[in-house]
């Protein structure tokens, strides 16, 4: 364990001291502890540095709102217990950060493990929305809703004592920090930079990640020269946890085989350990479910358009929820059922789904578009839709004052009671 100064992170170390070192970070919202099933076996062959988030698992909070400064922090720490070169395992934002360190710091990083990650994580709207809950509600909403994400249906039925633990872990998360981190996978972005990735590299997924899942984990196969793609069966975001003899097997055969040799050994001390191979299991089946190393196929592509429909309502629910479309899309009878339908293919699946403005930005824009319409029960949903989006109430007090000069003081007038009453309702926690 480790007394913590601002510019670096707590860690945890196991392991034989005079061992190659591998590093292994967790994703947002867990701890170190998500790698306890592996750290048995793979401390026999190397020395383990685990780290935690700041503001995670009782870490000192210190916010971060990039991946390059959490790098930064890792470094530092790194530095200070003397390590110079070291093997990366990472699982989502903690494979962020591996995939940040193999590209600024390539001398440094021997091999690379990259779990439930993704070169860019949803879209900035999605993260900077989520932070929006965190702190209008806590962490409790976000805690309450993480077994679902990280774990299969049936994982989480037949195991209540890891689902618990994994909704407390959540909860005694620093809101802050968190919300830092939501900023700083919002930002994250590397589909450029895949091809500089010169390490030796292990993608793996759960088969059932809905997170990120096997596009993601193929994107960054397709970019990353010298990389390898494992799906791991039966598991979903949080597979070292779910699935963990399959995740250490495939963990020890990698960095075991796949370490790229230092420019100057001599320099680092540091140097590939040969493990036994493993030996291949021929009866009976395994009981869990072990996942194969493979080459992978390249998409074929296709001139097809995604379904506007489809798109649509995706976007649609995103940025006013579902309770709101359930309801409007209950209320549609024959009259209406095609004017929805028309509502959802253009103005959610045309224009609110095109890339030039992000959806901060066209929330703005919508919400002074009806204070000079006086279209105030748009108003309240679309309040609604801006604080899901990401905008502060105080940004939405601007965007409102700035209407007021260009729309009329008596339109302003109307549409500040209206919001006023949707923030009230929106920011007050829920008993």
């Amino acid at each position: 364990m480790s007394e913590t100064p601002m510019n670096t992170l707590q860690y945890r170390v196991d392991g034989p001291e005079d061992a190659p070192v591998l590093v292994m970070g967790p994703s947002l919202g867990t701890t170190w502890h998500m790698w306890d099933r592996q750290v048995p076996e793979l401390s026999k062959n190397w020395r383990i540095i685990r780290f935690d988030m700041p503001g995670h698992g009782g870490a000192p909070a210190h916010p971060v709102d990039s991946v390059g400064e959490l790098a930064r922090r890792v470094l530092a720490t790194l530095d200070e217990l003397g390590v110079q070169r070291f093997g990366f395992a990472g699982c989502a934002l903690g494979g962020a950060i591996g995939a940040e360190l193999a590209l600024r710091n390539p001398h440094r990083v021997a091999s690379l493990a990259l779990i439930a990650t993704s070169p860019r994580f949803g879209t900035a709207d999605e993260f900077r929305q989520r932070g929006v809950i965190v702190r209008t509600n806590g962490l409790d909403p976000i805690a309450r809703s993480s077994p679902e994400r990280w774990f299969t249906p049936g994982f989480a039925a037949a195991q209540p004592a890891i689902t618990d633990w994994a909704v407390q872990m959540v909860r005694t998360t620093d809101p802050g920090c968190y919300i830092a981190a939501c900023e700083a996978l919002a930002a994250f972005d590397i589909r450029a930079e895949l091809a500089s990735i010169g390490v030796p590299t292990l993608v793996l997924v759960g088969s059932d990640d809905r997170v990120t899942g096997q596009g993601e984990a193929r994107t960054l196969v397709a970019g990353i020269p010298d990389a390898r793609l494992a799906v791991v069966p039966g598991a979903s975001h949080l597979a070292p946890v779910e699935q963990p003899a399959a995740v250490t097997d495939l963990l020890v055969r990698h960095f075991s085989s796949a370490w790229q040799a230092a420019p100057d050994t001599h320099a680092t001390g540091q140097h590939a350990i040969t493990a036994p191979p493993v030996k291949p299991v021929l009866a009976p089946p395994p009981a869990v479910p072990v996942a194969e190393i493979a080459a992978v196929e390249q998409p074929v592509a296709t001139d097809a358009r995604p379904d506007a429909y489809a798109q649509g309502m995706k976007v649609r629910r995103e940025v006013l929820g579902d309770a709101h479309v359930d309801r409007a899309m209950a209320a549609a009878d024959e009259f209406s059922a095609d004017f929805q339908d028309l509502v959802t293919r253009y103005a959610w699946g045309e224009i609110w789904n095109r890339q030039g403005l992000d959806r901060r930005t066209r929330s703005c824009v919508t919400l002074t578009a009806l204070v000079a319409g006086g279209h105030l029960d748009e108003l309240a949903f679309h309040t609604r839709a801006a604080l899901r989006n990401g905008l502060t109430p105080a940004e939405i007090k601007e965007v409102l004052l700035q209407a007021a000069v260009y729309c009329g003081v008596p339109a302003a007038n109307s549409a500040f009671r209206v919001a006023q009453k949707v923030i009230r309702e929106e920011t007050t926690p829920q008993e």
